[in-house]
């Protein structure tokens, strides 16, 4: 009889141990698929930015520095790999992009041109699901790594080398407030 209690002790720990283990690897899995949306909207936020570029290049003739920025900025972006190093270069991009969109209120002829607003809007657009896909992210990211935090699972997942997920975060330039200058010239 005490055999029996034993093999259903035994079976009930190994079939926990499988349900965490499942748990685990789905979870895993979700972060790297939620990884890979964002470098869907992202791989789209890069092919549009050359269109940009090259829309607006004949007509801010004397803004170079600008489009070279946001040139060299896209490149880094590609290029990067990892979280951290990703979210750090789509901080840059974003800043030169900023400074691009800045720029065209000094150029009444790109504020009224059809394809520049056009672009602009598939930029935003773009942006936003940038946005929703980060935010997926780290909420899958959340998951994942309570999970591996939380006692008993926490057994499971050290126990087959499970490890944390890192965050997509804002870079600390991000964080500041900006200045605002009201001030009438």
């Amino acid at each position: 009889m005490t055999a029996i209690i034993v093999l259903v002790v035994i079976g009930i720990v190994i079939l926990w141990a499988i349900l965490v283990y499942n748990g685990l690897v789905g979870l895993k899995n979700q972060v790297e698929n939620a990884w890979r949306q964002i470098d869907v909207q992202l791989k789209r936020r890069y092919d549009l930015i050359p269109n940009l570029v090259s829309t607006v290049k004949g007509a801010m003739e004397f803004e170079r520095d600008t489009l070279t920025k946001v040139i060299e900025a896209r490149a880094k972006a590609v290029a990067a790999q990892g979280v951290h190093d990703k979210s750090a270069a789509e901080g840059m991009l974003t800043r030169a992009l900023g400074g691009l969109f800045a720029l065209f209120e000094n150029y009444p002829d790109l504020k009224s041109n059809k394809n520049v607003l056009e672009l602009q809007e598939e930029l935003a657009s773009t942006e936003n699901r940038i946005s929703f896909s980060r935010q997926f992210y780290n909420d899958i990211v959340e998951q994942f790594n309570t999970k591996q935090s939380v006692f008993p699972s926490m057994i499971i997942a050290s126990l087959f080398g499970f490890k944390k997920a890192e965050y997509f975060q804002a870079e600390e330039a991000a964080h500041a407030a900006p200045k605002v200058d009201l001030g009438m010239k």
